[in-house]
């Protein structure tokens, strides 16, 4: 839609108007009509608008007060897990801490703009026509005009405490992102990437590294059903928390065997298999085990591994199976319990370990 330049001030006309006349005869010469616009606080600075500004101020400042609050919480909070009655328990509100400051900082920011907007900008109605053409210069000068009213309508050039909260908030907002990001890079990995914890010196364990819940328990063959599985980890210090320990234990279902890989023909025990739970596409937990088709999924990006073909990728984006833990069994008071003889002989995890 075309609108007609024949209502336009020129621009001589332009420079003599205010920014607000200027916006308004610009808003009605793009085919923007403002039917109501009316100032809040026509008085500037009455006790009204001071109380609306700290409103505002508050929510601004609390987002402030949960950001620093979430960088604190990251620092300092301790987040190891420890088994029940072997240390702290606070490292379970570790992360519902940071979700729920975040989850603050953003609320709190969210509150503010739009109680700002409600309460210290100018309450207006328009009805705006399309416009398809280009602009001529006139309408570029009201543009600027509308611009500049659009400015002062913020109030910022005379709410200071308006600019110093939302500033804080910002700062907030800016820095939480970064040292979620950067705090995890810090410490060097050294050489944790090429072992785990299942690798123990023989002379501490003889026997393998013994095979554990998450609550410390050792497993034991008659724990798993058929088609059962089970999250375990090596019962070694530290096991249970390193993030590269978990390990998924499969018992088949009768007359079910598995095609192994070359040299690992013995790393099964029975009717039971091991095999790193880390998918090897981009280290999500590959951990959703459909018995009837003896099949492991991904849940990140469906990667599906083959049990009967010792965690083969047929599906989807890893290439790679997954790492198979060599298992055994000690006889502890006549009863017996799983161990991992050794270390995994292949590198878990991603993409890291691409070889040529």
């Amino acid at each position: 839609m075309t609108h007609s330049t024949a209502n336009i001030p020129g621009p001589d006309e332009l420079r003599e108007m205010s920014p607000e006349e200027a916006m308004l005869a610009g808003a009605d010469s793009g085919g923007v009509h403002v039917v109501h616009r009316r100032q809040r606080y026509p008085i500037p600075g009455t006790k009204a608008e001071k109380r609306a500004e700290r409103g505002v101020s508050f929510m601004f400042g609390l987002a402030a007060l949960a950001g620093v609050a979430f960088i604190v919480v990251f620092v300092a909070w301790p987040y190891v897990y420890h088994l029940p009655g072997e240390g702290s328990q606070r490292f379970r509100f570790y992360t519902p801490l940071l979700g729920g400051l975040l989850g603050l900082m953003l609320l709190g920011l969210g509150f503010g703009a739009v109680l700002w907007a409600k309460w210290l900008m100018p309450e207006e109605e328009a009805v705006e026509e399309r416009d398809d053409e280009p602009s001529p210069d006139e309408e570029k000068l009201m543009t600027a005009a509308t611009l500049s009213v659009g400015f002062e309508d913020t109030g910022l050039q005379r709410r200071r405490m308006l600019v110093g909260s939302l500033a804080l908030a910002g700062g907030a907002l800016a820095t939480v992102p970064l040292v979620a990001l950067v705090g995890a890079l810090i410490k060097k990995p050294g050489n944790q990437l090429a072992h785990t914890l299942w690798g123990q010196p023989p002379d501490k364990y003889p026997n393998g590294v013994p095979v554990i819940y998450s609550d410390g328990r050792r497993v034991s063959p008659n724990d798993i059903q058929a088609g059962g599985l089970a999250t375990v980890f090596p019962g070694v210090p530290g096991g249970i928390t390193s993030a590269n320990t978990p390990t998924l234990l499969i018992r088949l279902r009768p007359n079910q065997t598995v095609k192994s890989r070359k040299g690992q023909a013995d790393f099964g025990w029975g009717d039971f298999v091991a095999f790193s739970k880390i998918c090897t596409h981009a280290g999500c937990p590959a951990s959703l085990y459909e018995q009837q088709t003896t099949r492991l999924l991904c849940p990140c990006h469906q990667s599906q591994f083959e049990v009967l073909q010792d965690a083969k990728p047929v599906f989807g984006p890893a290439t790679r199976p997954l790492p198979k833990l060599p298992l055994g069994i000690e006889v502890v008071d006549g009863t017996q319990y799983f161990v991992g003889r050794h270390d995994f002989v292949e590198p878990i995890g991603p993409a890291y370990w691409e070889r040529p």
